[in-house]
C-alpha cells in the first residue's frame, strides 16, 4: 500500500499527551489518534510531513488554525459534524447542542456527540473543543485527560502532567 502514509509525532516538552499516529493519502489526512507506541514503521508523505511540521507549531503556540488537505472517512453527517467542529476558534468552546443548531438539527445533540466522537482527526479537527451544556468536559475519544490538557494548552496555561 504506497499511496497510504504512516507517520508518528511526540508533542515537546510533555509526556502528557502521548505519541500521535498521522495516517494520508495523497488526497489528504486520513488520521490523527494518540496512540501508546509505534505500532508500524514509519511511511511518511508530504502531507504528513505537513502535519507534523504544523502540530509542532500548535503545540509551540504559534499555529492556532490547520491548513492541511483532510480526507476524513465518514457519512455525510459525520462530515457536516466535523466541518462544523473546524469553525470553532482557537481557545473557544462550544456545547453539542450549538453544534446541532449550527447544523439545523434541532434536538440532535447526541447525533453530534456520536459524530464527534468518531472524529478521526484528533486536534487538527477539533473535537476537544466541545463539551457539556452544563461547561463539564464530557467524553473525548483521547481521554477526558488530554481533553482538559489541550484546552489548557489553548488557554495559555501552563500545561500539567496527566495523573
Amino acid at each position: 500500500m504506497t499511496d497510504h502514509a504512516l507517520d508518528y509525532y511526540q508533542p515537546p516538552e510533555t509526556d502528557a499527551l502521548g505519541l500521535i499516529r498521522l495516517r494520508a493519502t495523497a488526497a489528504g489526512l486520513t488520521e490523527i489518534a494518540f496512540v501508546m507506541e509505534e505500532d508500524e514503521p514509519a511511511r511518511p508523505n508530504a502531507v504528513t510531513e505537513r502535519a507534523r511540521a504544523q502540530l509542532a507549531e500548535y503545540f509551540d503556540g504559534t499555529r492556532q488554525a490547520f491548513d492541511l488537505p483532510l480526507a476524513p472517512e465518514g457519512t455525510d453527517f459525520q462530515r457536516r459534524v466535523w466541518q462544523a467542529l473546524e469553525t470553532i476558534p482557537f481557545g473557544e468552546t462550544r456545547c453539542y447542542a450549538e453544534i446541532a443548531e449550527q447544523l439545523r438539527c434541532k434536538g440532535g445533540q447526541r447525533a453530534v456527540g456520536a459524530a464527534n466522537g468518531r472524529n478521526p482527526l484528533a486536534i487538527v479537527v477539533p473535537c476537544h473543543r466541545v463539551i457539556g451544556s452544563d461547561g463539564r468536559l464530557t467524553g473525548y475519544a483521547g481521554g477526558i485527560g488530554r481533553k482538559q490538557w489541550l484546552l489548557a494548552h489553548e488557554a495559555g496555561e501552563v500545561p500539567f502532567a496527566l495523573g
